[in-house]
Order: C-alpha cells, then structure tokens, then sequence
C-alpha cells in the first residue's frame, strides 16, 4: 500500500518570532481614510473667528462620505483621543477650541522640536534638498508683500515648518510635531495678518535658510526655536477676541 505523500511546512526561522496577521477589513481601510479626510478639513476650519461652538453630525458626515457609521464613528474617536474633538451625549460632536495657556504650551513645545530639527537638517540634509526651501518665497516681494496675500503667504509658511521637519530624516519628529502643528495652524493663521506680522516672518524665515545653508548649527538652532517662541509671545500679548 502506498504511503501518504508528506506535507512539508516551511521551517519558521528561529531567530524571529513568529507573525500572527489578520487580513484587513474594508471598515478599517474606511476608517484610516475618513480620519485622515476629517483632519484635514477639521484643521483648516476657522474656528476661532468666532465664539459660537462647532458642531459635527455622525449621519451627515457618513452621507456626506457615503459610507456606513463605522468608519466614522471610529474616525471621530481618533480624532477624540488627539483632542480635535469631543462626543457630547445626546447632542453631537463638536470640535475643540484651545484655551489660551493651551496654545501658547503647545507653541512652546514646537519651538523646541523645531529648534533640534533645524540642528539636524545642518548635519543630515543634502545641499539640493535644504535649496527647496528658499523658492518658497521667492515670489514675494515689494510688489507682492505677504501682508496683501495672506492666504499665499500663510500656505508657504506652513509648507516651511513641514519641511524643515521633514529634512531631519526622523520619523519620530515628524510624529511628535504633526499634531502641535496642525493645532496651531488656525492660530498662526489668524495672527499673521496683525502688526504687519507676516513682513517680519519672512524675514525670519529667510534668515533661518541662511543659517541652514551655511552649516551654522548653533545658529539656525536658536533662529528657528526663536521664531516660533515669537507666535506664543505674541499670542500671550494680543489674543483678545480669540479665546474669550
């Protein structure tokens, strides 16, 4: 009688762990993109143009998304745990306005990452990849002032921080600052129009290039750290009618 041919399992290596995986399902798959969709279009709401609180629907939003609740129910609780937004019981979810020592903690805390990321592009970042920066204001001038396009101005200025972060090659940095930024975003955004703030940034920034450009570490260290510590200042000083 014939023998039963032998089934051969492959042979797990020992010198790793097995991995236990589980297919993706289509609701996680919805999930990751409807938070990213509902990040995205959370923090470029203007929510502190005004006092009145802002509220989001669960149904809309799914109709809106056309898909089912799930994915969105389990967005908004993403969203919940990073602080953009809050489930309020039988009412909704509304999104989350800072207070003030909020912001300017957060702003504080970016300064500070910012300043080791611009320590880390002098001594990581090829020439080519740092020369991206400076065309990012290039078109502004005299004729075109960042004071009389804001919105211009306010994009190239957050494209700015996004690189420079980027630069240093550090997933762990990117991770620690994406937050802070997107919750000071709306802030930035609305002081950068006051006291002709947006004429001073661009000097800054350009100064930081400089600094970066040349390898002079200790420098654009203290340029970039300084920059931002200048926001929370600011905010400290004129955020009436923001937060009140």
């Amino acid at each position: 009688m014939a023998s039963k041919p032998q089934v051969r399992w492959p042979i797990a290596d020992e010198s790793t762990p097995d991995l236990v995986l589980e297919k993706f399902a289509p609701e996680q798959t919805y999930k990751t993109r409807v938070y990213g969709a509902l990040k995205h279009a959370i923090t470029n709401m203007d929510i502190y143009s005004t006092n009145e609180p802002t509220w989001l629907d669960e149904r809309q939003l799914s109709e809106r998304l056309g898909i089912s609740r799930t994915p969105v129910r389990e967005a908004i609780a993403m969203l919940e745990q990073q602080g953009f937004v809050k489930s309020m019981p039988r009412r909704g979810i509304i999104v989350l306005r800072k207070t003030k020592r909020e912001v300017i903690e957060m702003i504080q805390a970016w300064a500070a990452l910012e300043g080791m990321a611009a320590r880390l592009v002098t001594q990581r970042a090829k020439d080519a990849d740092i020369a991206r920066l400076r065309p990012m204001f290039d078109e502004f001038d005299d004729s075109h002032r960042p004071a009389d396009y804001l919105n211009e101005y306010s994009s190239a200025n957050i494209r700015f921080h996004q690189t420079i972060i980027q630069l240093t090659g550090s997933s762990v940095l990117a991770e620690m600052t994406e937050n802070l930024l997107l919750h000071a975003r709306g802030i930035r955004q609305m002081t950068i129009g006051r006291d002709d703030r947006a004429s001073q940034s661009i000097v800054e920034h350009r100064a930081i290039i400089e600094a970066l450009e040349q390898r002079d570490t200790e420098r654009a260290e203290r340029l970039a750290r300084d920059h931002t510590l200048g926001l929370a200042a600011y905010v400290e000083k004129h955020s009436e009618g923001i937060f009140d």
